[in-house]
């Protein structure tokens, strides 16, 4: 594979975790990293198992009424097998505490160590650096009702994956 077919593969990776939370797909969440891949999402956050952390995130994301992750500004290192990346993460999270509205901003970045085993590119370490974060309330500018945080989703069907 050339440099280039291996950053986009490392890239996707990250697409999908994105996907996979915004949709709480624990299972393409956990494919992803490596059945025996470590996490560390900070001091109030969680600490172990990657694909246990992915059940995790979805199962707190259920509580929450919407949320969206964006990654950019994706840098990647390879040493043959072995990879290093960086990519910066816009997480927008709704709820509605105490009959308001709340949107969470969260601006992170996730920091990952990454190996590929039969041929694919999979995470063996993340570091999730929060940079800083706010919550602020929010009026919406009207329902939305198409989105969907599982595999009725619109995006299934597009990609295939119905």
């Amino acid at each position: 594979m050339s440099d280039l077919a291996d950053k986009h593969a490392i890239t996707e990776q990250l697409y999908r975790y994105c996907r996979s939370v915004d949709r709480l797909d624990v299972a393409l969440g956990q494919s992803v990293f490596h059945p025996d891949a470590t996490v560390d999402y900070g001091p109030s956050g969680y600490r172990g198992d990657g694909h246990a952390a992915i059940a995790w995130i979805c199962e707190a994301h259920g509580q929450l009424l919407a949320h969206s992750h964006q990654v950019s500004n994706v840098l990647v290192t390879l040493r043959a097998d072995r990879a290093g990346s960086e990519a910066y993460v816009t997480a927008t999270l709704r709820m509605e505490r105490e009959g308001k509205l709340l949107q969470m901003d969260v601006w992170a970045r996730y920091c990952d160590r990454w190996s590929r085993r039969e041929g694919i590119w999979r995470i063996d370490h993340r570091d999730a650096v929060i940079d800083h974060d706010s919550i602020r309330e929010v009026t919406p500018m009207y329902p939305h009702q198409w989105a969907r945080r599982d595999r009725g989703d619109p995006s299934y069907a597009a990609l295939g994956e119905a």
